[in-house]
């Protein structure tokens, strides 16, 4: 027997295990087990390239990671960042972001810096600010764990994914290792890195007998959040070869953090991309707020890069345009916020009480899976998703979350800063239908704030009949379930509490109500 035989045989005991348990995540058991997993952080891999936006989604990633048992920070391409292999090759894809402004001439690398290690740079400053970090929360993971796992991927070239990376071993490592836990694997640029990962393990144990059965358990514990097919990797390798592996379904952006977030914003939530709100929260906070990126800042992630307008928009839309930058979006005032376009990739992993990342129907601050009209166009889902679940807004909380970990990071008395309520109490109830449930919970606030309670019915499932709660600003409601409900059928109620302190904080306490 072969050393790859030899390991593989060790892989295949793992199989009836993973059997047992892949159902639990992302499917409707994991209902039934929603208390007993309460205290389990997501498994998650990040790949990024070096956008601007990606660099504000991983700061904030960085100030949640108390959250997430962080598996990999690996440098990715895609077809807007790639760095070449330093040996003069050229590459050229048609079709193209350089291919649509005509540079149709190969390139030995394409808006990518020699020296770029902006995961490093973010993960120092990380590690500048932890002691005031964990006064607030003991459970930001070490700086020195979070520089273990740094990779660089497949980056040399847009959707090239031929040869082995450090990232790629990385992620291939992870999701052949005896962990049955669901593998989150973030792609903010392009999948390639993921690509070589999964066909690595095809050419190393493709030929091996029951290959296929555990091929197929693999897949059900790795769930792609992808931003975009970025480099056409995935639909080209990924889902045609891997077609059990799942995908992030959101139906719709909840809270719109992407460039355009602040041009659709609503009357309410334009303040959260304001410059005085960002200057006030973000940028005004010790070294991550020297690092986020806004408008008229007068950086760049590469030098001259013609698509990246956006710190040097003080010199006008005329002089911008004379100087050969392509304005692929309106100028908007300095100091205001530009995008993180790939934020929604972990909002519902979040560790907020809405548990929304085990299971992808359940609905959270990322939205939720809904079954749409076909026709129904991309501007109307995230309405459509909110009106079918019940959700409630979400923007304050998500920014205001955000601008408290900013401080956190630059305060070292815990007393100084405000933190989220805390909510105790059953997380399933058995009912029966027709039943009127009386329940309690307690809340509480660390800092001694006073906290508005409100409750929520998600829709989950989008029932006929819907559940309906009375003393629903109470610690103390009356969930009223529908008479024509069924044996197994679940109903969803979620607690909203939110304090008065600055910024005003929430959490959430969802609890399941399944009909005997």
């Amino acid at each position: 027997m072969n050393a790859i035989t030899t390991q593989f045989s060790i892989h295949c005991k793992a199989i009836a295990a993973l059997s047992m348990v892949v159902c639990m995540n992302f499917g409707h058991a994991a209902q039934a087990k929603a208390a007993t997993v309460a205290a389990e952080k997501p498994r998650v891999i990040i790949t990024c390239d070096p956008e601007l936006d990606d660099n504000n989604s991983l700061i904030r990633f960085l100030l949640y990671s108390t959250d997430f048992d962080i598996r990999g920070l690996i440098y990715a391409s895609s077809q807007f960042h790639w760095k070449g292999d330093g040996k003069g090759t050229t590459w050229w894809v048609p079709g193209r972001e350089y291919d649509r402004i005509g540079k149709t001439t190969p390139m030995a690398s394409y808006r990518y810096a020699k020296d770029e290690q902006f995961i490093d740079d973010n993960v120092a400053v990380y590690a500048q600010v932890y002691p005031n970090l964990v006064k607030h929360n003991a459970h930001y993971p070490s700086p020195a764990l979070l520089k273990s796992k740094i990779r660089e991927g497949n980056v040399a070239f847009d959707g090239d994914f031929s040869r082995d990376t450090p990232g790629s071993e990385l992620i291939k490592q992870e999701i052949i290792s005896p962990d049955t836990s669901t593998l989150f694997i973030q792609a903010w640029g392009g999948c390639s890195t993921i690509a070589r990962a999964l066909k690595s393990i095809e050419d190393i144990y493709g030929a091996q007998k029951h290959y296929e059965e555990w091929k197929n358990q693999l897949s059900k514990k790795i769930v792609l959040c992808i931003s975009g097919d970025q480099d056409d990797t995935y639909a080209r390798y990924i889902k045609p070869f891997w077609p059990h592996v799942r995908t992030l379904e959101t139906g719709g952006m909840q809270v719109d953090l992407t460039f355009f977030g602040p041009l659709r914003a609503n009357e309410e939530d334009k303040v959260f991309y304001s410059p005085e709100w960002t200057k006030k929260y973000v940028l005004s906070q010790g070294a991550f707020g020297k690092r986020y990126r806004v408008w008229g800042d007068g950086k760049q992630m590469v030098k001259d890069d013609i698509f990246d307008f956006f710190g040097l928009c003080y010199l006008g839309k005329e002089e911008l345009q004379r100087r050969g930058y392509v304005l692929w979006m309106p100028l908007l005032p300095s100091g205001g916020f530009i995008s993180e376009g790939d934020t929604f990739c972990y909002l519902n992993l979040i560790d907020n009480g809405l548990d929304a990342w085990k299971n992808q129907t359940w609905g959270g601050w990322a939205g939720a899976k809904v079954s749409m009209p076909k026709d129904m166009k991309d501007a109307e889902k995230p309405a459509y998703v909110k009106q079918q679940l019940g959700l409630p807004r979400f923007m304050p909380a998500v920014q205001n979350g955000f601008a408290a970990r900013m401080k956190w990071s630059t305060t070292p008395r815990y007393q100084d800063c405000n933190h989220e309520p805390s909510i105790d109490g059953p997380a399933q109830i058995s009912v029966k239908p027709g039943q009127h449930v009386s329940a309690k919970f307690k809340v509480s606030d660390p800092d001694g704030n006073a906290v508005q309670l409100q409750w929520h019915p998600f829709h989950v499932d989008n029932p006929a009949e819907k559940l309906r709660i009375e003393r629903d600003n109470t610690p103390s409601p009356i969930f009223i379930v529908p008479a024509n409900a069924q044996p197994g059928q679940t109903y969803h109620a979620v607690l909203e509490a939110t304090d008065n302190g600055d910024p005003a904080l929430t959490h959430y306490k969802r609890v399941i109500l399944e009909v005997e």
